[in-house]
């Protein structure tokens, strides 16, 4: 039976239908004018003040150096936040039609396709992550182009494997999230089948692929301590209770309250005859993924790429259904449009800065107030610094990569030096000098177990009233230092 299916083109034995190209490519392009007309709102998220500042290495403490990279690409460019997330529209709207071929490939024809491009385009999450640079951001297309290429493997094209494995390699430059998701495929194969892929050598020799692909980030984690899982672990520590609890709430809004339905409809789809023995494998993924996300507790989002590919299931018969039904396609025309609309508010910079935080977006997407208040920020900062530090440059200590980005960002305009910071990665490029040092953040409190004298000289406040992980926190001189920095160092290092 395995053997049957797995030669099968399509999961009623029939031709793959057409690909609906002009209504995708509609779809990827209206999400991409979208992104494009709301890169430069808000400011720069700490992320991507992060990724712009680090140097250019083959690893990180924190994460591959793909993502890192792009940045300091797009400063040949621009050095403007516009030209940052260049990459990341590109990557949300490849990321539409790889899913419409998801949908295309289990048999979705085009009404089915139109109502997958369209409400993934402009649903929650995709629009959030494309509009903003981040690892997930550049995952989106990478992970969705591996279940593409897995699919057809499986369904009559094993050396499609092959291609999954140069894939699956590129994509570990971004993020080692690829491993989990490969492994749960491969899982829902050996649960669901169809098995006998697995008995031929083409999957096999698709992972040495991707393994000698890869060779120089496993080459980097194991040569120093697999710092991917103590950053994991230093997440869930940070995260995991959040995580969990939240996580329910958020499956229902990463596409939209109003598209649950679809891809709900979707895992029961997969799991029915005759899909099961074909597709199924891709249900069971999805469900290990959510699984993993709860036990590692590291970062909510985890699942956002196979739920995408649940809806894009679910659109098939969901899109069988619509096409006879004239004025259903209506209502679920509107029902798109309604959740686009506050996809849009939540995740672009609808609402003007000066009044967002009289409204309740930055409670409700981190994305949104991590983007705000940088550069009052620094000309705070920049006060604080004129006020103490005599005509003569004073170390600058922040508490995470944030703020250290954005004094790197805005600070040289208004005579800064360049930041330190123990956090994440920055803490590879070593500790400040001197007796003296301006400490910025939420580490004020380690600070003045490590110095002889601290004070406070003023708070940061973005003048708009959103609550972020800035707001309030202090700007401190801190003077005599306890012990030589090479032994503080450590002890202002962290990983969360």
């Amino acid at each position: 039976m395995d053997g049957v299916q797995a030669r099968a083109g399509h999961l009623e034995g029939a031709a793959r239908p057409p690909f609906a190209r002009r209504a995708v490519l509609a779809a990827a392009a209206a999400q991409a004018l979208a992104l494009t007309a709301g890169s430069a709102g808000y400011g720069y998220h700490r992320d991507e003040l992060y990724f712009r500042m680090l140097p250019a290495q083959w690893n990180y403490l924190d994460q591959p150096p793909l993502t890192p990279g792009l940045p300091r690409l797009s400063t040949h460019l621009a050095d403007q936040v516009w030209a940052l997330r260049l990459p990341a529209t590109i990557a949300a709207a490849l990321s539409v039609i790889l899913l419409a071929l998801i949908t295309r490939d289990l048999g979705g024809g085009r009404a089915a396709q139109v109502l997958c491009a369209w409400g993934y385009a402009f649903a929650a999450m995709p629009l959030m992550l494309g509009h903003v640079l981040l690892t997930a951001t550049i995952d989106l297309p990478l992970l969705l182009a591996v279940v593409v290429l897995v699919l057809r493997a499986v369904s009559g094209r094993p050396r499609t494997w092959l291609s999954a494995g140069i894939v699956a390699g590129v994509t570990a430059y971004t993020r080692l999230l690829v491993v989990v998701v490969v492994g749960l495929l491969v899982l829902g194969l050996v649960v669901l089948g169809p098995r006998a892929t697995l008995r031929t050598p083409w999957p096999w020799l698709g992972g040495l692929i991707a393994g000698a692909i890869a060779i120089p980030v496993i080459a980097y984690q194991a040569g120093n301590d697999w710092p991917q899982l103590r950053m994991g672990e230093a997440l869930a520590s940070a995260n995991a209770g959040e995580v969990r609890s939240f996580l329910p709430v958020l499956l229902l809004l990463m596409l939209g309250p109003p598209l649950v339905l679809v891809w709900v409809l979707g895992i029961g789809w997969l799991l029915r005859a005759p899909q099961r023995g074909r597709a199924g494998f891709l249900a069971v993924a999805f469900a290990g993924l959510v699984a993993f996300t709860l036990v590692s507790g590291a970062q909510p989002h985890y699942p956002i790429h196979l739920l995408s590919v649940m809806y894009a299931a679910g659109c098939v018969p969901a899109g069988r259904w619509l096409a006879a039904r004239r004025r259903w396609r209506a209502v679920a025309s509107a029902v798109v449009a309604v959740n686009a609309a506050v996809a849009l508010v939540l995740a672009l910079p609808v609402i003007p800065e000066a009044h967002l935080g009289a409204t309740p977006i930055p409670g409700m997407a981190q994305l949104v107030r991590d983007q705000v208040g940088w550069p009052a920020y620094v000309e705070q900062i920049a006060a604080a610094h004129v006020q103490v530090a005599d005509g003569r440059p004073l170390p600058i200590l922040s508490a995470n990569y944030g703020e250290a980005g954005a004094i790197d960002r805005y600070g040289p305009a208004l005579g800064l030096p360049h930041p330190y910071s123990g956090h994440t990665g920055l803490g590879d490029l070593g500790p400040p000098s001197g007796d003296r040092v301006l400490v910025v953040g939420g580490q004020l409190d380690s600070a003045q177990e490590m110095f002889e004298r601290c004070t406070v000289l003023a708070r940061l406040d973005n003048g708009v009233d959103v609550d972020n992980e800035e707001q309030g926190q202090p700007i401190a001189l801190c003077t005599g230092p306890r012990a030589p920095w090479p032994q503080l160092w450590p002890r202002l290092r962290h990983l969360d």
